[in-house]
Formats: C-alpha cells, structure tokens, sequence
C-alpha cells in the first residue's frame, strides 16, 4: 500500500462512511410542534412530530407500502395517516390501519429513532438503536443558565462534515479568513497545545498582551487595551465542538471587571456526504442585559460563521469534482485536526467491520 493510501484510510476525508453510532443534533426545540417536520440525517429522510404529552417522535419519512413522504400526510392526534393510501401509524412506527385491508397492519412498523429532548436542542441516534445511551449527550446546560447569555443562529452548509470538524480545530485561519473579527496578526503563531482524551480532541492556544480581536472587544469595552487571550477547545465527537474564549484584562483598573468568559458551541450533523445542518450558538458571562452586546455579538459571530460556510463550500466544490490524484500537506497546526480524522476513521470503520464480515461469509 503506497503512503498515500495509507493515510487515506488513516485520515477520514469526504469520502469516509458517516459515523452513524452517536448522538446528533436534530433539531432546535421550537422547530417540532403539533406539525410534520421533514429532515435528512445521515443520508436518510426522517420525519418529526410533537405528541399531545409534549415527547417528540421521529420515524423514518417514508411509508413502507409505496415510498410515499409521511411529512406530506396528516397528523391525526398521536399518529400519522399516510396521504398516499390512508394507512395509519402511531408513534413508535406501529402500523395501526390499513384502510384497504383491514387485517393486514400487525406486521407492519416503520424504523423509529432515539430522541432525547435537552432544550434549546434536540438529540437524535441513527445508528444501532440498542447503543443509544442518553448519558453519552454531552452537558450544554449553560444554553439555558441564567448565569449566561446566549445568541444563535444556523446555516446549511455544503461541506463534508470532517471539512467542518478540522476547520475548527486550526484556529490559524482566524487571522485570515476572520481578520475582521475574531482574528488577529498574532493568534496564528500563538502557542498551540494539544491533548486527546478517548475520542476527544482537545487544544488550548494562550496570547500574552495583546489586542482583543474586534469580537471581543467592542462588546467588552476593551478596545485598545491589553489582555491575555486563551482559547480551549474540543471535538467532542462526531456532533461538533464546544470551545471557551477566556479574556483576561492584562492590566486591570481597580474596580473593574478583569475576567470575561465566552462559550462557542458548534453542533452540526451531515445530511449528505456533502452537505451539513448547522447551529451556533455565543454564550458570554458578561453585560447579560445588555441588549447592544447581544446585537453585537450576533451579528459579528454571524459574520464570521458565513466566512466559513463559504470557504468550506468553495473547498467542497474541489474535492468533490476533480478527480486527479492530489496530495495533501500539512503542518503543525493541522495536529488536531488530524487526530480528529483518525477518530472518525477508526468509529467508521468499527461500524463498517459487522457489515463487511457477514459479507465476506
């Protein structure tokens, strides 16, 4: 095997089965109501619905007896009638009626999904049901604390998910691709540490002395002071990253705030190979009531999330279309997004061995 080979099956690409066995996000909490909410996860079309007790359902968006969309029927009480022959099912996926032949429901069910509702999100697995532990979702509660404030906000990316998931994690790209807000002419030589935890990556990067960037800055009110800048940051599996940005005034004036704290939660989950569902969400423990910070913060995190929602689709355009050999350097920088890539390479090829013994036998 010729090196390049091997460091394609080592480094998961555009090209790497989706990993299946883990918790994503589905979708926000207000988004599923007493409607049919359509959405493809994973390559498979998926339909939501609110119940009367307020749980959520979320059953495989297609009728068993012809492929008609569930999503484009009827929500009678807890259960969906298909708009193509009237046949019923109940929430679990259970067929109920079949208005043509009466007798023949029992062995029918439609593939449900593992939901778990944690507000603002709402969690789905879409592997094998029977590994679908709740205590694996990892602790957003600071979303919803009253001890933090939070703007948000969402794209649909055309961008393998590893695209996504290594962007992330090489902060070097702020001084560029985000010089206008969170970058700054230091942060790319800034000291870079890096840890892996089980399936976790980890990265800290810590500025001595410098300029806030803009994204700090101005809703700090530290504009032209000095501060020490750290950044950590984790891929935390297969769903996304939670980073904290730590500003510490460097030469604090008494009776002044010295410490601000922001946490960036980026979740996102493939609908394809080559497209993404997105969400980010700011949270900062500072100025909570003050709703020009809020305005501000939204609109520069906004700003910078569409510089790389296009950068990563303007890559995806590449990778995807040209077929000439092509090889890939990398750096330093690049070490935690290559340890990430070898995560997601050894979680897609564990799901891929069952599949690939049974058909070798």
């Amino acid at each position: 095997m010729s090196n390049a080979a091997a460091s394609h099956r080592q480094h998961a690409d555009h090209t790497t089965p989706l990993v299946r066995n883990a918790w994503y996000v589905a979708a926000l909490s207000h988004e599923i109501e007493r409607n049919l909410l359509p959405r493809t996860l994973l390559e498979t079309r998926v339909v939501f619905f609110r119940k009367k007790d307020g749980s959520i359902s979320a059953l495989h968006d297609r009728c068993p007896h012809r492929s008609f969309p569930l999503s484009k029927s009827q929500l009678q009480d807890d259960t969906i009638v298909c708009g193509y022959h009237g046949i019923t099912y109940d929430g679990t996926g259970r067929c109920l009626h079949v208005p043509s032949a009466p007798n023949a429901g029992g062995n029918i069910k439609i593939r449900n999904f593992a939901v778990v509702e944690r507000a603002p999100l709402v969690w789905i697995w879409m592997g094998d049901a029977e590994q679908a532990d709740p205590a694996l979702i990892p602790d957003f509660s600071f979303l919803s604390a009253p001890t933090w404030k939070t703007v948000s906000g969402s794209f649909h990316m055309h961008s393998n998910y590893v695209a996504m998931h290594e962007n992330l994690l090489d902060q070097t790209h702020f001084t560029f691709l985000h010089a206008g807000s969170v970058g700054t002419p230091e942060w790319a030589t800034s000291p870079l540490e890096v840890s892996q935890n089980g399936d976790t990556v980890s990265l800290r990067r810590e500025l001595k002395k410098s300029l806030p960037p803009g994204i700090y800055a101005v809703p700090m009110k530290l504009e032209g002071r000095m501060v020490d800048r750290l950044s950590e940051a984790s891929f935390f599996g297969p769903a996304g990253h939670l980073a904290l940005a730590k500003i510490t005034v460097s030469e604090p004036i008494a009776n002044e705030r010295e410490e601000f704290r922001v946490n960036i939660l980026h979740v996102f989950t493939p609908e394809t190979q080559n497209t993404l569902h997105y969400w980010w969400f700011n949270s900062r423990d500072f100025g909570l009531d003050d709703e020009e910070a809020s305005k501000f913060l939204y609109e520069a995190s906004h700003a910078a999330y569409v510089e790389d929602v296009d950068a990563l689709g303007w890559i995806s355009d590449i990778v995807t279309t040209e077929s000439e050999d092509y090889r890939e350097f990398s750096f330093r920088s690049d070490r935690p997004g290559l340890m990430m890539r070898q995560v997601l390479s050894r979680l897609a090829a564990q799901e891929q061995a069952p599949a690939t013994a049974v058909a070798a036998e």
